[in-house]
């Protein structure tokens, strides 16, 4: 499959050699380099009035939407802030990154660099207002300015600018503390999966209040960017950095975690850079890797070939993508996996966990009301089916209209009448992950021990490091769940790529107590030299009996040398529930641990 992509890069070579060895750049080498501004937001879809949306309150932005292109499908790639801002950083997914699992911070690579950098060397006076949240080591010489105070109003006499402003009153944590809403909580609308009880509907109403005081925010901004007489020479964009924020928003690949407002306004001077008229509505699909790219092409800046995202606006705008792409991993401390694609109408997820609930427990997920609400009525066995699944174990395949059905709740995945669409978007997934080499399916700590002496992305392009295709097929078969596999899945165990013998071993704890055929085998995995399948293994005997030996394995991995191999046994360790009292003390010794401590936290809470 040819992606797109790779035209971008072809095109780029043909600019020749010159356009891609300019030393660096200063502000005599472009001519009418315009500013540009970014005003963002935490947290929020599109619950805008721009948008259709008839419970907001939004007249700032509903006016910056008439003046701008608003674009209909923009979607972040990633449902929580650290991933979807390392991918917007770079101009690459941060699944190709190895920086995709929340709060990872590992390093890329010296040729991955951050987009401001060569803003700066075009001459661009670069400062961030204030929010970073990288998922990974920042460099030096990204920004001018980045603090509280960083402002694009020190740029120097002359100088093109290039600033954000990031605002954080929508953030998630505005929810945790209950506040009278202005909002009649009466009114909302609820989605299908959610219950109907006060605290759904009063966070609802807070939430809308949230978006209330967000747009005055960027009213603010929006005039004192015309107060300075600055507006005429300065492109501007709205868009939140990803979705949400009620639960089962953010940090899942629904369109409620995933697509956000976004719009472009062009002043006069510079609407030949754009793709379509101020005031307008385009459907084109776009997502954040999108970002870096066109504010490149925007300010005349050639697009690195490494880049995995296409200019959609600008000289160097590419033809529209038929497909964004769409990743989760690790959220805090509970581990998912995650992969999706999206066109126009339809959204294909590949759940490559499926033994794992959509609703693990979160520390931070549980501090809003409706999380607990909801949480409460599931224990009391009070929902409905639709309500419910939020709390059982996910399908391996998921497909949905989006137009017909816009909260997704609906899974065509096994109707016959889709087969065509679900093949297509199945068959785009994979062509996507294979092409960008996802290091995220390997379990965290065996990434990061991969890829000592170098990084994650280095690794996973090294097809003796990283055997991406044969995981992939291992966890077609892994991911059935089928007990006719286990004699597949016990030859795995030994396989001499560990990667293969840890899907394996997830495959037994997916099986539950249909394991106990494979008793003899989990229990030589338990010295497997690598700690993701020894703990693996571990939590698969449990399903069957509460065996010293898992126990011990478990334990002793509680202080391995890799956080990530301490989480995965601590999550072990919080799902045996009642078993695991007997260590309460080690439990509470590890607290201070970390993500690893927080699910400690939640055990003993569970004893």
């Amino acid at each position: 499959m040819m992606f797109k992509n790779t035209t971008r890069r072809s095109f780029i070579k043909t600019l020749g050699a010159a356009a891609l060895t300019l030393p660096a750049m200063n502000c005599s080498l472009q001519k009418d380099q315009p500013n540009i501004l970014w005003l963002t937001s935490e947290d929020n879809s599109p619950f805008l009035g721009c948008y259709g949306d008839e419970l907001a309150n939004t007249p700032n932005l509903d006016k910056f939407a008439s003046e701008s292109i608003l674009y209909e499908n923009a979607f972040a790639n990633a449902p929580v802030c650290a991933p979807a801002r390392s991918t917007i950083i770079t101009g690459m997914y941060a699944c190709s990154l190895g920086t995709h699992q929340m709060r990872s911070q590992n390093p890329v690579p010296a040729q991955v660099r951050f987009f401001p950098q060569y803003l700066r060397e075009a001459g661009y006076y670069c400062t961030n207002n204030h929010k970073k949240d990288y998922n990974t080591i920042e460099p030096k010489g990204v920004w001018d300015e980045s603090s509280r105070e960083a402002t694009y109003e020190n740029c120097p006499d002359g100088q093109p600018f290039f600033a954000i402003f990031n605002h954080t009153v929508s953030h998630e944590s505005s929810l945790h503390k209950w506040l009278e809403p202005v909002h009649d909580p009466a009114k909302m609308k609820l989605p299908p999966y959610h219950p109907d009880t006060p605290e759904v509907r009063h966070d609802w109403a807070q939430y809308y209040d949230k978006i209330t005081e967000l747009d005055k925010q960027i009213g603010e901004k929006l005039q004192r960017l015309e107060d300075l007489g600055l507006a005429e020479n300065t492109i501007v964009f709205y868009y939140a950095d990803h979705g949400g924020v009620l639960t089962r928003s953010k940090r899942f690949l629904y369109d409620s975690g995933t697509h956000v407002p976004m719009m472009v306004r062009f002043p006069d001077r510079y609407k030949h850079l754009a793709t379509h008229k101020s005031g307008s509505r385009t459907d084109r699909l776009v997502s954040f890797v999108d970002l870096a790219p066109t504010v490149l092409s925007l300010a005349g800046v050639p697009v690195p070939e490494i880049m995995q995202g296409e200019a959609f606006l600008g000289k160097q705008a590419q033809t529209e993508r038929d497909y964004v792409y769409l990743f989760r991993g690790r959220m805090d401390e509970r581990y998912d996996h995650m992969r999706a694609v999206r066109d126009k109408q339809f959204k294909y997820i590949r759940n490559y966990m499926p033994h794992r609930i959509w609703g693990q427990h979160l520390n931070y997920l549980w501090k809003m009301p409706t999380t607990q609400a909801w949480y409460k009525l599931h224990q009391e066995g009070k929902l409905n089916a639709m309500q419910d699944i939020f709390w059982s174990e996910k399908p391996k395949e998921e497909l949905f209209d989006t137009t017909l059905d816009p909260w997704e709740v609906n899974n065509l995945a096994d109707d016959p009448k889709y087969k065509d669409v679900l093949e297509r978007m199945r068959g785009a997934l994979n062509d996507w992950v294979l092409d960008v080499r996802d290091p995220g399916y390997l379990p965290e700590a065996e990434m990061v021990i991969r890829a000592e002496g170098s990084t994650v992305y280095e690794m996973g392009q090294d097809p003796q490091k990283f055997n991406q295709k044969r995981i992939m097929q291992v966890l077609d078969v892994v991911n059935d769940r089928d007990e006719k596999n286990i004699p597949l899945l016990i030859e795995w165990l030994s396989d001499e790529d560990s990667a293969v013998r840890y899907w394996a071993a997830e495959g037994f704890i997916a099986l539950g107590d249909k394991a106990k055929t494979a008793k003899v085998d989990l229990i030589k995995a338990l010295d497997d030299p690598a700690p993701n399948v020894r703990i693996a293994a571990a939590e698969a005997i449990f399903k069957f009996e509460n065996s010293e030996q898992a126990w011990h394995v478990i334990v002793q991995a509680l202080d391995h040398p890799v956080e990530w191999a301490r989480l995965q046994a601590a999550n072990v360790m919080d799902f045996q529930d009642k078993r695991a009292k007997k260590y309460l003390s080690i439990m509470k010794s590890k607290l201070d641990d970390g993500y690893p401590g927080r699910v400690m936290l939640s055990a003993i809470e569970e004893i």
